[in-house]
Protein backbone atom coordinates (compact mmCIF):
# COMPACT_ATOMS: atom_id res chain seq x y z
CA UNK A 1 0.00 0.00 0.00
CA UNK A 2 0.96 3.56 -1.02
CA UNK A 3 1.97 6.47 1.85
CA UNK A 4 2.69 10.03 1.68
CA UNK A 5 5.90 10.47 1.21
CA UNK A 6 6.52 13.11 3.87
CA UNK A 7 5.34 11.14 6.36
CA UNK A 8 7.30 8.19 5.32
CA UNK A 9 10.47 8.87 7.61
CA UNK A 10 7.71 9.73 10.54
CA UNK A 11 5.90 6.92 10.77
CA UNK A 12 6.49 4.06 13.74
CA UNK A 13 6.10 0.42 13.78
CA UNK A 14 2.59 -0.83 14.01
CA UNK A 15 4.09 -2.27 17.47
CA UNK A 16 5.33 0.91 19.15
CA UNK A 17 1.49 2.39 18.32
CA UNK A 18 -0.21 -0.55 19.31
CA UNK A 19 1.44 -1.83 22.67
CA UNK A 20 2.99 -5.27 21.72
CA UNK A 21 1.48 -5.84 18.24
CA UNK A 22 2.87 -8.85 16.11
CA UNK A 23 4.46 -7.57 13.55
CA UNK A 24 3.33 -7.55 9.96
CA UNK A 25 0.03 -5.78 10.64
CA UNK A 26 -1.85 -2.68 9.46
CA UNK A 27 -4.22 -0.29 10.70
CA UNK A 28 -6.63 -0.22 7.45
CA UNK A 29 -10.12 1.74 6.76
CA UNK A 30 -12.05 -0.38 4.06
CA UNK A 31 -14.59 2.04 2.23
CA UNK A 32 -17.86 -0.31 2.86
CA UNK A 33 -20.28 2.02 1.50
CA UNK A 34 -19.63 5.59 -0.61
CA UNK A 35 -22.79 7.46 -3.01
CA UNK A 36 -19.94 6.42 -5.75
CA UNK A 37 -20.34 2.79 -5.46
CA UNK A 38 -17.18 2.04 -7.48
CA UNK A 39 -15.37 2.82 -4.52
CA UNK A 40 -16.82 0.29 -2.48
CA UNK A 41 -13.54 -1.64 -1.53
CA UNK A 42 -11.24 0.87 -1.51
CA UNK A 43 -8.54 0.58 1.29
CA UNK A 44 -6.27 3.42 3.34
CA UNK A 45 -3.79 2.87 5.82
CA UNK A 46 -3.90 4.33 9.15
CA UNK A 47 0.14 5.78 9.66
CA UNK A 48 -0.38 6.36 13.32
CA UNK A 49 2.32 9.21 13.69
CA UNK A 50 4.38 10.64 17.01
CA UNK A 51 5.03 13.50 17.86
CA UNK A 52 2.42 16.54 17.80
CA UNK A 53 0.95 16.04 14.78
CA UNK A 54 -1.96 13.32 14.50
CA UNK A 55 -3.54 11.58 11.77
CA UNK A 56 -6.55 13.23 10.29
CA UNK A 57 -9.73 11.94 8.56
CA UNK A 58 -11.71 13.71 6.61
CA UNK A 59 -12.70 14.93 3.31
CA UNK A 60 -9.79 15.37 1.50
CA UNK A 61 -7.56 13.31 3.28
CA UNK A 62 -6.72 10.38 3.34
CA UNK A 63 -5.92 8.84 -0.24
CA UNK A 64 -7.51 5.38 -0.73
CA UNK A 65 -6.04 2.81 -2.80
CA UNK A 66 -8.52 1.66 -5.85
CA UNK A 67 -8.16 -1.48 -7.52
CA UNK A 68 -8.68 -2.45 -10.99
CA UNK A 69 -7.19 0.40 -12.13
CA UNK A 70 -8.67 3.17 -10.10
CA UNK A 71 -6.63 5.78 -9.14
CA UNK A 72 -6.03 6.71 -5.43
CA UNK A 73 -8.76 8.98 -4.16
CA UNK A 74 -9.96 10.75 -1.04
CA UNK A 75 -13.53 9.91 0.27
CA UNK A 76 -14.82 13.94 -1.50
CA UNK A 77 -18.25 13.67 -0.43
CA UNK A 78 -19.42 17.09 0.44
CA UNK A 79 -20.98 16.35 3.19
CA UNK A 80 -18.27 15.38 5.25
CA UNK A 81 -15.98 18.14 7.18
CA UNK A 82 -12.64 18.49 5.49
CA UNK A 83 -11.00 17.61 9.40
CA UNK A 84 -13.66 15.05 10.60
CA UNK A 85 -11.91 12.77 13.02
CA UNK A 86 -8.62 12.64 14.37
CA UNK A 87 -6.63 9.41 14.93
CA UNK A 88 -4.26 8.91 17.76
CA UNK A 89 -2.26 6.52 20.46
CA UNK A 90 -2.31 6.56 24.39
CA UNK A 91 -0.39 3.53 25.82
CA UNK A 92 -1.92 0.90 23.99
CA UNK A 93 -5.36 2.35 23.03
CA UNK A 94 -6.03 3.96 19.47
CA UNK A 95 -7.81 7.20 20.12
CA UNK A 96 -10.66 9.00 18.17
CA UNK A 97 -11.37 11.85 18.62
CA UNK A 98 -14.66 13.84 16.63
CA UNK A 99 -12.93 18.10 15.61
CA UNK A 100 -15.24 20.54 16.91
CA UNK A 101 -18.69 21.33 14.86
CA UNK A 102 -17.53 18.48 12.54
CA UNK A 103 -19.92 16.36 10.41
CA UNK A 104 -21.72 13.83 12.46
CA UNK A 105 -19.75 10.11 13.05
CA UNK A 106 -20.69 6.51 14.72
CA UNK A 107 -18.03 4.45 15.92
CA UNK A 108 -19.71 1.42 15.97
CA UNK A 109 -22.77 1.30 18.33
CA UNK A 110 -21.28 4.57 19.87
CA UNK A 111 -22.58 8.26 18.58
CA UNK A 112 -19.45 9.80 18.88
CA UNK A 113 -19.47 13.55 20.62
CA UNK A 114 -15.89 13.97 21.26
CA UNK A 115 -13.31 11.09 21.70
CA UNK A 116 -13.08 7.35 22.25
CA UNK A 117 -10.54 4.71 23.16
CA UNK A 118 -10.17 1.53 21.11
CA UNK A 119 -8.46 -1.28 22.58
CA UNK A 120 -6.10 -4.03 20.61
CA UNK A 121 -8.48 -6.75 20.44
CA UNK A 122 -11.40 -4.72 19.38
CA UNK A 123 -9.95 -2.94 16.32
CA UNK A 124 -8.78 -7.01 15.40
CA UNK A 125 -12.47 -8.10 15.38
CA UNK A 126 -13.23 -4.27 13.02
CA UNK A 127 -15.11 -1.37 14.29
CA UNK A 128 -17.75 0.03 11.62
CA UNK A 129 -17.60 3.76 11.33
CA UNK A 130 -20.05 6.25 9.95
CA UNK A 131 -19.03 9.70 8.70
CA UNK A 132 -21.99 12.06 8.36
CA UNK A 133 -24.92 10.45 6.37
CA UNK A 134 -23.51 8.89 3.52
CA UNK A 135 -19.82 7.55 4.00
CA UNK A 136 -19.25 3.89 5.89
CA UNK A 137 -16.20 3.22 6.64
CA UNK A 138 -14.33 -0.80 8.48
CA UNK A 139 -11.88 0.08 10.97
CA UNK A 140 -9.71 -2.87 11.54
CA UNK A 141 -6.11 -4.24 12.45
CA UNK A 142 -5.28 -6.71 9.80
CA UNK A 143 -2.38 -8.44 8.20
CA UNK A 144 -0.18 -7.10 6.06
CA UNK A 145 -1.18 -7.83 2.18
CA UNK A 146 1.96 -8.76 0.64
CA UNK A 147 0.38 -10.07 -2.54
CA UNK A 148 -0.22 -8.43 -5.58
CA UNK A 149 -3.95 -7.92 -6.68
CA UNK A 150 -3.34 -9.35 -10.70
CA UNK A 151 -5.94 -10.08 -13.21
CA UNK A 152 -6.07 -14.09 -13.59
CA UNK A 153 -6.33 -15.94 -16.96
CA UNK A 154 -9.89 -16.72 -15.96
CA UNK A 155 -12.75 -15.33 -14.60
CA UNK A 156 -12.75 -14.63 -10.98
CA UNK A 157 -16.03 -15.81 -9.56
CA UNK A 158 -14.23 -14.81 -5.74
CA UNK A 159 -15.89 -11.64 -4.22
CA UNK A 160 -13.81 -9.46 -1.95
CA UNK A 161 -11.03 -7.05 -1.49
CA UNK A 162 -9.37 -8.09 2.23
CA UNK A 163 -5.76 -9.38 2.64
CA UNK A 164 -8.15 -12.86 3.72
CA UNK A 165 -9.52 -12.87 0.00
CA UNK A 166 -6.16 -12.22 -1.69
CA UNK A 167 -4.73 -15.39 0.25
CA UNK A 168 -7.62 -17.28 -0.74
CA UNK A 169 -6.96 -16.37 -4.21
CA UNK A 170 -3.08 -17.02 -4.04
CA UNK A 171 -3.86 -20.50 -2.77
CA UNK A 172 -6.70 -21.01 -5.48
CA UNK A 173 -3.84 -20.27 -7.66
CA UNK A 174 -1.19 -22.75 -6.59
CA UNK A 175 -3.70 -25.16 -6.10
CA UNK A 176 -5.17 -24.81 -9.31
CA UNK A 177 -1.75 -25.42 -10.61
CA UNK A 178 -1.63 -29.22 -8.95
CA UNK A 179 -4.34 -32.01 -10.35
CA UNK A 180 -4.00 -32.63 -6.73
CA UNK A 181 -7.38 -33.61 -4.50
CA UNK A 182 -8.43 -30.79 -2.67
CA UNK A 183 -10.83 -30.14 0.67
CA UNK A 184 -12.41 -26.93 1.18
CA UNK A 185 -13.36 -26.93 4.75
CA UNK A 186 -15.46 -23.58 6.55
CA UNK A 187 -18.59 -22.87 8.27
CA UNK A 188 -21.58 -23.59 6.27
CA UNK A 189 -22.12 -20.72 3.95
CA UNK A 190 -18.79 -19.30 3.51
CA UNK A 191 -18.42 -20.05 -0.10
CA UNK A 192 -16.86 -23.24 -0.75
CA UNK A 193 -18.57 -24.36 -3.80
CA UNK A 194 -17.60 -21.16 -4.95
CA UNK A 195 -13.94 -21.70 -3.95
CA UNK A 196 -14.21 -25.08 -5.78
CA UNK A 197 -15.45 -23.73 -8.67
CA UNK A 198 -12.45 -21.29 -8.82
CA UNK A 199 -9.71 -23.74 -9.02
CA UNK A 200 -11.69 -26.02 -11.64
CA UNK A 201 -11.92 -23.02 -13.82
CA UNK A 202 -8.23 -21.93 -13.63
CA UNK A 203 -6.77 -25.84 -13.78
CA UNK A 204 -6.06 -27.61 -16.61
CA UNK A 205 -9.31 -29.43 -16.27
CA UNK A 206 -10.86 -26.08 -17.16
CA UNK A 207 -12.33 -27.19 -20.59
CA UNK A 208 -13.48 -30.69 -19.12
CA UNK A 209 -16.78 -30.96 -16.71
CA UNK A 210 -17.24 -30.17 -13.36
CA UNK A 211 -19.73 -32.25 -11.49
CA UNK A 212 -21.35 -31.68 -8.22
CA UNK A 213 -22.23 -34.14 -5.72
CA UNK A 214 -24.20 -33.62 -2.62
CA UNK A 215 -23.05 -36.27 -0.55
CA UNK A 216 -25.52 -35.87 2.66
CA UNK A 217 -28.46 -37.05 0.24
CA UNK A 218 -27.31 -40.27 -1.16
CA UNK A 219 -28.78 -43.11 0.70
CA UNK A 220 -26.32 -45.95 1.88
CA UNK A 221 -27.68 -48.41 -0.63
CA UNK A 222 -27.26 -46.71 -3.60
CA UNK A 223 -23.80 -44.97 -3.40
CA UNK A 224 -22.12 -47.75 -4.97
CA UNK A 225 -24.33 -47.23 -8.56
CA UNK A 226 -24.37 -43.43 -7.53
CA UNK A 227 -20.88 -42.71 -7.40
CA UNK A 228 -19.91 -45.49 -10.34
CA UNK A 229 -22.73 -46.60 -11.98
CA UNK A 230 -24.17 -49.46 -12.89
CA UNK A 231 -24.85 -51.59 -16.13
CA UNK A 232 -27.94 -52.98 -18.11
CA UNK A 233 -29.82 -56.38 -15.74
CA UNK A 234 -27.70 -55.17 -12.81
CA UNK A 235 -30.17 -55.01 -10.52
CA UNK A 236 -33.84 -55.23 -11.14
CA UNK A 237 -35.12 -52.21 -12.74
CA UNK A 238 -32.01 -51.33 -14.48
CA UNK A 239 -33.17 -51.50 -17.63
CA UNK A 240 -29.98 -49.44 -18.85
CA UNK A 241 -26.39 -48.73 -18.57
CA UNK A 242 -26.28 -45.70 -16.13
CA UNK A 243 -22.54 -43.63 -15.81
CA UNK A 244 -21.91 -42.50 -12.01
CA UNK A 245 -20.83 -39.50 -10.97
CA UNK A 246 -17.04 -40.30 -11.02
CA UNK A 247 -18.01 -41.26 -15.00
CA UNK A 248 -19.62 -38.41 -15.48
CA UNK A 249 -16.83 -35.99 -14.43
CA UNK A 250 -13.94 -38.10 -16.59
CA UNK A 251 -11.31 -35.43 -17.52
CA UNK A 252 -12.76 -32.96 -15.17
CA UNK A 253 -13.42 -32.22 -11.63
CA UNK A 254 -15.75 -34.06 -8.78
CA UNK A 255 -17.46 -31.67 -6.27
CA UNK A 256 -17.90 -34.21 -3.53
CA UNK A 257 -20.28 -31.20 -0.71
CA UNK A 258 -20.83 -32.38 2.42
CA UNK A 259 -17.88 -34.79 2.53
CA UNK A 260 -17.86 -34.88 6.35
CA UNK A 261 -21.17 -36.70 5.92
CA UNK A 262 -21.02 -39.66 4.74
CA UNK A 263 -22.13 -42.66 5.24
CA UNK A 264 -19.54 -44.74 6.89
CA UNK A 265 -20.20 -47.92 4.58
CA UNK A 266 -19.68 -45.50 2.04
CA UNK A 267 -16.04 -44.31 2.90
CA UNK A 268 -14.03 -47.52 2.09
CA UNK A 269 -15.23 -47.46 -1.93
CA UNK A 270 -13.81 -43.61 -1.71
CA UNK A 271 -10.64 -44.43 -0.59
CA UNK A 272 -10.01 -47.00 -3.00
CA UNK A 273 -11.06 -45.13 -5.92
CA UNK A 274 -9.01 -41.87 -4.47
CA UNK A 275 -5.93 -44.09 -4.14
CA UNK A 276 -6.38 -46.49 -7.58
CA UNK A 277 -8.03 -44.17 -9.57
CA UNK A 278 -10.28 -47.05 -10.58
CA UNK A 279 -13.94 -47.91 -10.45
CA UNK A 280 -16.04 -50.60 -11.00
CA UNK A 281 -20.09 -49.92 -12.03
CA UNK A 282 -22.58 -52.26 -10.08
CA UNK A 283 -22.27 -55.77 -12.44
CA UNK A 284 -19.26 -54.03 -14.58
CA UNK A 285 -15.68 -54.27 -14.70
CA UNK A 286 -13.15 -52.22 -13.31
CA UNK A 287 -11.67 -49.17 -15.10
CA UNK A 288 -9.64 -46.35 -14.82
CA UNK A 289 -10.98 -42.70 -14.41
CA UNK A 290 -9.08 -39.42 -14.97
CA UNK A 291 -10.77 -37.16 -12.50
CA UNK A 292 -9.92 -34.57 -9.70
CA UNK A 293 -11.76 -34.85 -7.09
CA UNK A 294 -12.51 -31.70 -4.40
CA UNK A 295 -14.27 -32.59 -1.67
CA UNK A 296 -15.67 -29.72 0.76
CA UNK A 297 -17.28 -30.34 4.50
CA UNK A 298 -17.72 -27.71 7.59
CA UNK A 299 -18.04 -30.96 9.94
CA UNK A 300 -15.19 -31.99 12.33
CA UNK A 301 -12.66 -34.79 10.60
CA UNK A 302 -10.49 -36.08 13.49
CA UNK A 303 -10.83 -35.86 17.20
CA UNK A 304 -13.47 -37.28 19.79
CA UNK A 305 -16.48 -38.89 18.27
CA UNK A 306 -15.50 -38.88 14.92
CA UNK A 307 -16.00 -41.43 12.80
CA UNK A 308 -14.51 -40.31 9.72
CA UNK A 309 -11.22 -42.66 8.72
CA UNK A 310 -8.31 -41.28 8.97
CA UNK A 311 -6.77 -42.40 5.87
CA UNK A 312 -9.91 -41.31 3.63
CA UNK A 313 -9.27 -38.14 5.72
CA UNK A 314 -5.28 -37.44 4.70
CA UNK A 315 -6.25 -39.01 1.18
CA UNK A 316 -8.91 -36.28 0.15
CA UNK A 317 -6.77 -33.37 1.47
CA UNK A 318 -4.02 -33.54 -0.45
CA UNK A 319 -4.25 -29.61 -0.68
CA UNK A 320 -6.31 -28.18 1.70
CA UNK A 321 -7.91 -24.75 2.18
CA UNK A 322 -9.66 -23.53 5.02
CA UNK A 323 -12.38 -20.49 4.52
CA UNK A 324 -12.65 -18.17 7.57
CA UNK A 325 -16.32 -17.52 8.96
CA UNK A 326 -17.44 -13.86 6.97
CA UNK A 327 -17.12 -11.82 10.26
CA UNK A 328 -13.53 -12.50 10.27
CA UNK A 329 -12.90 -10.24 6.94
CA UNK A 330 -16.04 -7.73 7.73
CA UNK A 331 -14.01 -5.45 5.26
CA UNK A 332 -15.46 -7.55 2.56
CA UNK A 333 -19.07 -6.95 3.51
CA UNK A 334 -19.96 -3.98 1.60
CA UNK A 335 -18.30 -5.14 -1.95
CA UNK A 336 -19.98 -8.52 -1.12
CA UNK A 337 -23.53 -7.33 -0.44
CA UNK A 338 -23.26 -4.36 -3.42
CA UNK A 339 -22.51 -7.38 -5.79
CA UNK A 340 -25.77 -9.68 -4.68
CA UNK A 341 -27.86 -6.86 -4.13
CA UNK A 342 -27.00 -6.25 -8.26
CA UNK A 343 -27.14 -9.30 -8.84
CA UNK A 344 -30.66 -9.61 -7.28
CA UNK A 345 -32.27 -6.43 -8.71
CA UNK A 346 -30.79 -7.57 -12.26
CA UNK A 347 -32.69 -11.11 -11.75
CA UNK A 348 -35.90 -9.00 -10.62
CA UNK A 349 -35.21 -6.60 -13.68
CA UNK A 350 -35.21 -3.61 -10.65
CA UNK A 351 -31.53 -2.12 -11.22
CA UNK A 352 -33.18 1.58 -11.21
CA UNK A 353 -33.62 0.88 -7.20
CA UNK A 354 -29.83 0.55 -6.61
CA UNK A 355 -28.17 3.81 -5.70
CA UNK A 356 -26.44 5.71 -8.43
CA UNK A 357 -24.27 9.01 -9.01
CA UNK A 358 -28.24 11.22 -9.61
CA UNK A 359 -29.64 9.73 -6.31
CA UNK A 360 -31.14 11.68 -3.54
CA UNK A 361 -29.41 12.74 -1.01
CA UNK A 362 -32.28 10.95 1.41
CA UNK A 363 -31.91 8.09 -0.81
CA UNK A 364 -27.77 7.73 -0.54
CA UNK A 365 -28.26 8.15 3.23
CA UNK A 366 -30.93 5.34 3.19
CA UNK A 367 -28.02 2.63 1.72
CA UNK A 368 -25.70 3.92 4.12
CA UNK A 369 -27.49 3.36 7.31
CA UNK A 370 -28.58 0.12 5.38
CA UNK A 371 -24.70 -1.02 5.03
CA UNK A 372 -23.81 0.29 8.46
CA UNK A 373 -26.26 -1.99 9.85
CA UNK A 374 -25.29 -4.84 7.95
CA UNK A 375 -21.53 -4.19 8.23
CA UNK A 376 -22.50 -4.15 12.13
CA UNK A 377 -24.13 -7.59 11.79
CA UNK A 378 -21.97 -10.81 12.75
CA UNK A 379 -23.56 -13.33 9.86
CA UNK A 380 -24.13 -16.54 11.74
CA UNK A 381 -25.03 -17.69 8.34
CA UNK A 382 -21.90 -16.19 6.78
CA UNK A 383 -21.74 -15.18 2.59
CA UNK A 384 -25.20 -17.05 2.15
CA UNK A 385 -26.74 -15.91 4.81
CA UNK A 386 -25.82 -12.12 3.32
CA UNK A 387 -27.09 -13.04 -0.38
CA UNK A 388 -30.64 -14.30 1.19
CA UNK A 389 -30.46 -10.78 2.94
CA UNK A 390 -29.83 -9.29 -0.19
CA UNK A 391 -32.69 -10.90 -2.00
CA UNK A 392 -34.81 -10.13 0.46
CA UNK A 393 -34.14 -6.32 0.34
CA UNK A 394 -34.95 -6.21 -3.44
CA UNK A 395 -38.24 -8.00 -3.21
CA UNK A 396 -39.27 -5.70 -0.02
CA UNK A 397 -37.64 -2.19 -1.80
CA UNK A 398 -39.77 0.07 -3.94
CA UNK A 399 -37.78 3.50 -4.73
CA UNK A 400 -35.55 3.20 -1.23
CA UNK A 401 -34.34 0.48 0.75
CA UNK A 402 -36.40 -1.60 3.02
CA UNK A 403 -35.77 -3.41 5.53
CA UNK A 404 -38.54 -6.39 6.03
CA UNK A 405 -39.93 -7.31 9.57
CA UNK A 406 -38.05 -10.50 9.86
CA UNK A 407 -34.73 -8.73 8.61
CA UNK A 408 -35.28 -5.92 10.84
CA UNK A 409 -36.03 -8.80 14.24
CA UNK A 410 -32.88 -10.51 13.20
CA UNK A 411 -30.37 -7.33 13.03
CA UNK A 412 -31.48 -5.64 16.24
CA UNK A 413 -31.27 -9.17 17.95
CA UNK A 414 -27.45 -9.44 16.74
CA UNK A 415 -26.43 -6.04 16.26
CA UNK A 416 -26.56 -5.84 20.36
CA UNK A 417 -24.04 -8.27 20.49
CA UNK A 418 -21.44 -6.47 19.02
CA UNK A 419 -18.24 -4.59 20.96
CA UNK A 420 -18.33 -2.69 23.48
CA UNK A 421 -16.14 0.52 21.20
CA UNK A 422 -14.40 0.63 24.88
CA UNK A 423 -13.51 -2.79 25.30
CA UNK A 424 -14.85 -6.27 26.95
CA UNK A 425 -16.99 -5.93 30.00
CA UNK A 426 -15.68 -5.83 33.31
CA UNK A 427 -15.68 -9.72 35.02
CA UNK A 428 -19.00 -9.86 36.94
CA UNK A 429 -20.78 -12.63 38.92
CA UNK A 430 -23.64 -14.62 37.37
CA UNK A 431 -25.58 -14.77 40.08
CA UNK A 432 -25.18 -10.80 39.83
CA UNK A 433 -26.67 -10.53 36.83
CA UNK A 434 -30.22 -10.34 36.07
CA UNK A 435 -32.49 -12.62 34.17
CA UNK A 436 -33.77 -9.62 31.92
CA UNK A 437 -29.66 -8.92 31.28
CA UNK A 438 -29.11 -12.57 30.71
CA UNK A 439 -32.08 -13.44 28.26
CA UNK A 440 -30.76 -10.36 26.28
CA UNK A 441 -27.56 -12.02 26.31
CA UNK A 442 -28.68 -15.42 25.16
CA UNK A 443 -31.10 -13.94 22.36
CA UNK A 444 -28.47 -11.70 20.72
CA UNK A 445 -26.32 -14.11 20.38
CA UNK A 446 -27.81 -17.16 19.61
CA UNK A 447 -27.32 -18.62 22.44
CA UNK A 448 -23.92 -19.08 21.88
CA UNK A 449 -22.03 -19.88 25.30
CA UNK A 450 -18.51 -18.19 24.19
CA UNK A 451 -20.61 -14.93 23.06
CA UNK A 452 -22.52 -14.30 26.04
CA UNK A 453 -19.75 -14.96 28.71
CA UNK A 454 -17.75 -12.41 26.66
CA UNK A 455 -20.84 -10.16 26.56
CA UNK A 456 -21.63 -10.09 29.94
CA UNK A 457 -18.34 -11.12 31.55
CA UNK A 458 -18.48 -14.18 33.23
CA UNK A 459 -16.89 -17.95 32.13
CA UNK A 460 -18.33 -19.81 30.14
CA UNK A 461 -18.69 -22.86 32.54
CA UNK A 462 -21.07 -20.27 34.50
CA UNK A 463 -23.18 -19.23 31.24
CA UNK A 464 -23.98 -23.16 31.23
CA UNK A 465 -24.28 -23.53 34.63
CA UNK A 466 -27.04 -20.73 34.16
CA UNK A 467 -28.34 -22.86 31.70
CA UNK A 468 -29.13 -25.88 33.15
CA UNK A 469 -30.66 -24.29 36.09
CA UNK A 470 -32.95 -22.30 34.38
CA UNK A 471 -36.59 -23.09 33.65
CA UNK A 472 -36.41 -21.53 30.10
CA UNK A 473 -33.61 -22.86 28.28
CA UNK A 474 -31.80 -25.84 27.48
CA UNK A 475 -28.64 -27.67 25.87
CA UNK A 476 -28.92 -29.04 22.28
CA UNK A 477 -28.14 -32.54 23.63
CA UNK A 478 -31.49 -32.40 26.07
CA UNK A 479 -33.36 -32.03 23.36
CA UNK A 480 -35.22 -35.49 22.57
CA UNK A 481 -35.03 -36.80 18.86
CA UNK A 482 -38.66 -37.12 18.29
CA UNK A 483 -38.86 -33.37 18.84
CA UNK A 484 -35.72 -32.67 16.86
CA UNK A 485 -36.96 -34.64 13.59
CA UNK A 486 -40.71 -32.76 13.96
CA UNK A 487 -38.56 -29.44 14.19
CA UNK A 488 -36.13 -30.39 11.22
CA UNK A 489 -39.13 -31.36 8.96
CA UNK A 490 -41.10 -28.63 9.53
CA UNK A 491 -37.56 -26.05 8.94
CA UNK A 492 -36.94 -28.36 6.03
CA UNK A 493 -33.08 -29.29 7.30
CA UNK A 494 -32.36 -25.66 7.77
CA UNK A 495 -30.65 -26.12 11.21
CA UNK A 496 -30.26 -22.51 11.80
CA UNK A 497 -34.27 -22.14 11.38
CA UNK A 498 -34.38 -25.15 14.01
CA UNK A 499 -31.53 -24.05 16.37
CA UNK A 500 -33.61 -20.30 16.58
CA UNK A 501 -37.24 -22.01 16.88
CA UNK A 502 -35.47 -24.15 20.03
CA UNK A 503 -33.49 -21.89 21.46
CA UNK A 504 -29.99 -23.43 21.05
CA UNK A 505 -26.55 -22.82 20.10
CA UNK A 506 -26.63 -23.43 16.20
CA UNK A 507 -23.09 -25.03 16.10
CA UNK A 508 -23.79 -27.38 19.47
CA UNK A 509 -26.99 -28.23 17.46
CA UNK A 510 -25.12 -29.72 14.47
CA UNK A 511 -22.77 -31.02 16.48
CA UNK A 512 -25.61 -33.03 17.90
CA UNK A 513 -27.34 -33.77 14.63
CA UNK A 514 -24.32 -35.19 13.33
CA UNK A 515 -24.10 -37.57 16.14
CA UNK A 516 -27.11 -38.67 15.71
CA UNK A 517 -26.67 -38.96 11.80
CA UNK A 518 -29.29 -36.38 10.74
CA UNK A 519 -29.07 -34.55 7.62
CA UNK A 520 -29.17 -30.39 7.71
CA UNK A 521 -27.77 -27.90 5.63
Amino acid sequence: MMRRADTDLTLPSIIAVLGGAPAGLDLVLTIIFHADIDRIGHKAVVPLQTGDVPWVLGRRSPEFMGTRGHAPAALDDAHISRRALQFSYQGKRLTIRRFDSASRCRVGITELHSSVELRRDTLLEGVPLMLGHSIVLMLRLTKRSITKNQTSHYSDPLRGNSVCMDDIREQVARTAKSDLDVLIRGETGTGKELVATAIHQASGRAGGPMVCVNMAAIPNELAASALFGSTRGAFTGADKATPGYFEQAQGGSLFLDEIGDVALDVQPLLLRVLEQREIQAVGGPIRRVDVRVISATDAALEGEGCHFKAALRHRLGACEIVLPPLHEHPEDIGELLLHFLQRSAAEAERTELLPHAQSLARDIAAWAILFFRFVSYRWPGNVRELVNFAQQIVVASETTPILNENLQSTLLKKNAKAYSVGGLPPRRKIQDIDDATFDQAMVSNGSEALRVALQLGVSRGAVYRRIKMSPRYRLATDISLDELQRVMTQRGGDSAAVARQLQVSVNSLRCHLRNLRLVYH
